[in-house]
């Protein structure tokens, strides 16, 4: 165990991370190593052109797809469709996340789903922030310059840092589940320097 730490820390991981829409899909791709955020992507898929919604999932099925072939993430956080009055917007929302799920699961992707509270709290620290909050956090994270069109697109990027903040312990991965760094020093004396 004696260099288990210094391996899990230094290895590279790229994230994908999805907004999900049937109008707009945003999308973001960061690549994380020694805790360093770097953003490799982000972007925005429009779909509104298109009236068939058979065609847009297949477009969006098709643009994950490319995305996976040109970036290789290691792993893929999509944001879950949360329940509002109108019932009709969930269900196409839903499909058009099971679409992009499954894109990234035939390419051997593994997906992981967080709500957007969730997200929006692990980002900034409040599950009610708006899309600009999150988005003037995440510009202060990765250093980006930030174009108005591209909201769409920092939720995409919030889901994959999301994902890093909340799988990128690296006492939880290096020890199992630890409920913080004195849980971890009492699993793991050896690693504390005297």
């Amino acid at each position: 165990m004696n260099d288990i730490f210094e391996l899990v820390s230094s290895k590279k991981q790229i994230i994908l991370g999805i907004d999900p829409g049937t109008i707009v899909l945003g999308y973001g791709i960061i690549e994380v190593e020694k805790q360093k955020i770097t953003l490799l992507s982000m972007g925005v898929i429009h779909l509104s052109k298109y009236e068939n919604p058979l065609q847009k999932l297949r477009i969006i099925y098709e643009k994950i797809e490319g995305l996976i072939e040109n970036y290789h993430p290691d792993s893929c956080a999509i944001e879950a469709p949360f329940f509002g009055k109108n019932v009709q917007s969930m269900l196409k929302l839903g499909r058009a996340q099971g679409v992009a799920i499954a894109s990234a699961l035939t390419n051997e992707v593994d997906v992981f789903e967080y709500s957007p509270k969730k997200i929006k709290q692990s980002i900034t620290g409040n599950g009610n922030a708006s899309k600009e909050q999150v988005a003037a956090m995440l510009q202060q994270l990765i250093k980006f310059e930030l174009q108005p069109k591209f909201l769409d697109a920092t939720d995409g990027l919030a889901a994959a840092v999301c994902h890093h903040f909340q799988s990128g312990s690296i006492a939880g991965a290096v020890a199992g589940k630890v409920s913080g760094w004195a849980d971890f020093i009492n699993k793991n004396p050896k690693r504390l320097k005297k």
